[in-house]
């Protein structure tokens, strides 16, 4: 019996429950809990950039849709030396990146590698936020090279050095000509598998000559890739029947986001032969 014979055999049975069943319908009416928001908090500390975060609230899946913005709340960053930084309700977007905030300060971020920064969110409801991060030293990227094949089509290699005396956790993005362009290559990864040696990431043959690329190598916390690794999984969850639903993996407490600092290492190529 070949392939398409045992296919039909197995779906005769099938078809014939299916066309059996096909009047018989019936409405079931599910009952949702309630819906109670949560605040949601994104905040990443960049040395020499202003202090900046972002504050909302999550809404319920059939609410209409709205930006659920949180004008009540207050947003404070403790520095190391416990200085009180009060942010400014003041949305904004930061025109390098085209990340929306809505708090903002003009303190510059001047902490080191090892320093510890927190933060606490409130609002007139009597929720409240908090989180800690410990300023990372940046990794630099070696080398960032590139090769043609015979059809005129480059592939991407950026190499760095692993320090094999500690854990670490690196983003890597790609982008073509701006920021503000989606990212051609996104991912986080560990040095579970390459701690201590010099570390390369390739692509596919997707360039070619006079392609201008950002590469950005993010050296990042283990909250911060936990936080990527299930957002991911959480988009890829969307809509899929067959996925089983996924929980966002916070770095705060008594809601849901993200504080972490973005130590990084840029280089600007341009493709040529």
């Amino acid at each position: 019996m070949n392939f398409a014979k045992s296919l039909l055999y197995f779906m005769l049975p099938l078809l014939a429950l299916l066309s059996s069943s096909c009047d018989m319908e019936k409405d079931i009416e599910v009952d949702l809990p309630a819906h109670k928001p949560q605040l949601v908090v994104e905040c990443y500390l960049e040395p020499g950039k202003p202090i900046r975060a972002l504050v909302l609230e999550t809404a319920g899946y059939l609410d209409p849709i709205a930006l659920p913005l949180v004008p009540e709340a207050e947003v404070i960053v403790t520095t190391h030396t416990g200085q009180r930084i009060k942010l400014s309700n003041r949305p904004t977007q930061n025109k390098e990146s085209g990340r929306y905030f809505t708090h903002t300060s003009g303190e510059i971020m001047e902490g080191k590698p090892g320093d510890v920064y927190s933060i606490e969110v409130t609002d007139g409801k009597g929720r409240r936020v908090t989180g800690f991060t410990t300023i990372l030293g940046q990794v630099p990227i070696a080398k960032v090279a590139w090769n043609f094949n015979d059809k005129d089509e480059a592939y991407l290699l950026t190499s760095f050095q692993d320090n094999g005396n500690t854990a670490n956790w690196y983003r890597y993005m790609t982008h073509r000509d701006s920021l503000n362009h989606g990212a051609q290559r996104d991912f986080a990864t560990s040095d579970e598998l390459t701690n201590g040696i010099r570390v390369s990431y390739g692509s596919g043959y997707d360039y070619k000559e006079g392609d201008t690329l950002i590469v950005t190598l993010f050296h990042i916390e283990k909250q911060y890739y936990e936080f990527l690794s299930s957002t991911d999984a959480a988009k890829d969850a969307n809509g899929n029947p067959f996925a089983q639903p996924a929980k966002i993996n916070s770095s705060v407490t008594g809601g849901i986001g993200i504080f972490t600092n973005l130590a990084y290492d840029r280089k600007t190529v341009i493709i040529t032969k």
